[in-house]
């Protein structure tokens, strides 16, 4: 790697508040919140992983990390402006990741009802993603996402354009998504409805892989049960989906490190 690319110099990320409209700025904070909360609860991967939301007011563009941040570093300011070409919208010393603008612009133009996507390559659930079997009904939290997944074979990885129309077709209506060999994806009709999603998902994955080491047999929850899910869901959350908890999620973020928010 030269010394003058972006990952490997100082730069200056300029504050982006005056430069866009309220709603977008709200999207941003909310979009760099998802970031850090990936990151403090050990769901990201390095660089490599991507979370998306939709500029409010547009048709197709959205914001996406810089690639070379860490998910902890990620700022308000700091995210980048696409449009569905994949084209940064404004001046910037970095770029973007060519397989999220994949992934995440194949959703974003077939889904307009979400307004964030959430990719990861968490171990759990690439471990999960690996088994023949996908995810099994083990746990309560698995109950809230059977009911609405899909899955995705495995096609290397995603760089080219005609994986698109496959991606979209097996998320379909969907708000989860596991790509087999590779990790999970989770849909929003808001940021922190996303996120909601991927800690349940990601939580679901993780109890399966501990029950399976260890090493007795494993009791199955019923379709009766599944099918009653989602009604479950919705009275758990009192409706509110992600909003039920992105008010905490936020003050603890606060107490830990609020530049998220610049």
């Amino acid at each position: 790697m030269s010394s003058d690319t972006p990952m490997a110099r100082d730069f200056h990320i300029p504050d982006m508040r005056s430069q866009v409209s309220d709603a977008e700025w709200q999207t941003r904070v909310d979009l760099a919140a998802c970031y850090r909360l990936i990151a403090d609860f050990g769901f990201s991967d390095l660089v490599f992983n991507h979370v998306t939301a939709r500029v409010p007011g547009t048709e197709g563009e959205f914001l996406i990390n810089p690639y070379g941040l860490m998910f902890d570093e990620i700022t308000a300011s700091s995210l980048l402006r696409v449009d569905a070409e994949g084209t940064v919208l404004h001046d910037t010393p970095f770029y973007i990741n060519p397989a999220g603008y994949v992934i995440h612009s194949a959703v974003h133009a077939a889904r307009h009802d979400v307004a964030c996507v959430i990719h990861t390559h968490s171990l759990n659930g690439v471990a999960v993603s690996a088994q023949e079997g996908g995810l099994l009904p083990l746990s309560q939290q698995s109950t809230f996402i059977l009911p609405s997944l899909g899955y995705h074979a495995y096609e290397g990885v995603a760089l080219r354009d005609d994986e698109k129309a496959r991606l979209v077709a097996d998320l379909s209506d969907n708000s989860f998504l596991m790509l087999h060999n590779h990790g999970l994806l989770t849909v929003g009709e808001t940021v922190a409805d996303a996120f909601m999603w991927l800690y349940t998902f990601e939580t679901a994955c993780a109890i399966q892989v501990r029950a399976q080491a260890g090493g007795g047999g494993l009791r199955m929850i019923g379709p009766e049960i599944l099918s009653s899910a989602r009604e479950f869901s919705r009275a758990a959350t009192k409706g509110l989906g992600g909003g039920i908890a992105w008010p905490a999620l936020l003050r603890r973020l606060d107490r830990m490190d609020d530049s998220f928010r610049l």
